[in-house]
């Protein structure tokens, strides 16, 4: 049940990300087709983030110890970047138009708003 929440609330995140910046873009005739990529984005966005965030963070330990962890927010813009252009390769209708600040924003904006969902939601149901 917890990954089923999980994957909601990062679509929920990933669908307010497109609302507030014009540079992420969610395509799709239809709310039936816009909330089946949403979730098919963010279970990329969360394998993503579950296999590559840990590798990047062990190699680059002394980079955000130098930088008082501000890299994450790069690291966070590509890995988004990266979803986008998987999103692509699957002929999903979500794209990210650039690095900066489109990427960078929209990486931040989602792990914002994942975690105050993730506030709101009881213990009981992660």
């Amino acid at each position: 049940m917890g990954i089923v929440i999980r994957v909601a609330v990062t679509a929920v995140a990933l669908w307010i990300s497109t609302l507030l910046l014009s540079g992420i873009e969610l395509g799709g005739s239809s709310t039936l087709k816009k909330v089946g990529t949403l979730i098919v984005v963010a279970i990329i966005f969360g394998v993503i983030n579950g296999v590559l965030r840990p590798i990047i963070k062990t190699v680059g330990c002394a980079v955000y110890v130098l930088t008082f962890g501000l890299v994450a927010l790069i690291v966070n813009g590509l890995l988004f970047l990266l979803t986008s252009w998987i999103a692509d390769q699957l002929t999903l209708p979500f794209h990210v138009d650039n690095f900066w600040p489109t990427a960078v924003l929209g990486a931040l904006i989602v792990g914002v708003v994942s975690w105050l969902i993730d506030l709101a939601i009881p213990k009981k149901f992660k």
